[in-house]
């Protein structure tokens, strides 16, 4: 609860940047929150905003937004099981899924713990984002750049830190260097986003080793 609280509190100061940029790109108050409360995807809203100020069309914005959150696929298929049976349980679940709740859940080994981390990380950071977004869209720019408050260090930072539980494992850690290296590689050559997309080709590692390979370990 200590680590969500605090993750909640910088989400909060992320949501009045995105208003404030969202109304600076020319996108009234009530789209950029009707957008927060229907998307909920801090990554894809600023795409959207960024797009649409670089002068780009709305089916660009949406295009580029969708193509970011196409890591949503295989998030479900990681925590899917801990949303339940009920029907508007799944519902509800999978619009809080974010890579903070997905990495809060998956930093839990036990099924229960796991369960209660990615709710209790999903509710509290949409009602963290959304009264936010609605005070930053009011405020106009004065909230500034998220990265001059070092907020663009943060997130990386503790999305690390609840990963590297995962990382003792021989599996997980063979994944997530490959996936690092794949995107770091990629960043150069792609638009902003779709490196993010060829670090999944990481999850190939996660096979079993050839027996060979095994023996000779």
């Amino acid at each position: 609860m200590r680590d969500v609280a605090a993750l909640a509190a910088a989400v909060a100061v992320v949501g009045a940047s995105f208003g404030a940029l969202a109304i600076a790109a020319g996108v009234p108050v009530w789209m950029a929150s009707v957008m927060s409360l229907l998307v909920f995807a801090g990554g894809s809203q600023f795409m959207v905003v960024g797009v649409l100020a670089a002068g780009g069309t709305p089916f660009a914005a949406v295009a580029a937004a969708l193509l970011l959150n196409l890591r949503h696929l295989p998030f479900g298929l990681v925590v899917g099981d801990l949303l339940g049976r009920n029907r508007a349980a799944q519902l509800l679940g999978a619009h809080i899924m974010i890579d903070e709740s997905v990495a809060f859940a998956m930093a839990q080994r036990d099924p229960q713990r796991a369960r209660a981390a990615y709710w209790l990380c999903g509710i509290t950071l949409f009602c963290a984002w959304n009264p936010a977004v609605l005070v930053g869209a009011y405020l106009g720019e004065a909230m500034g750049d998220p990265a001059d408050f070092g907020l663009d260090a943060a997130f990386p930072a503790a999305l690390f830190a609840l990963l590297l539980p995962q990382l003792r494992e021989p599996g997980p850690l063979r994944v997530a260097i490959a996936g690092a290296v794949l995107a770091v590689a990629a960043t150069p050559f792609l638009p902003a986003g779709v490196p993010v997309l060829v670090a999944l080709l990481g999850v190939v590692f996660a096979l079993p080793l050839p027996k060979k390979l095994e023996r000779a370990r």
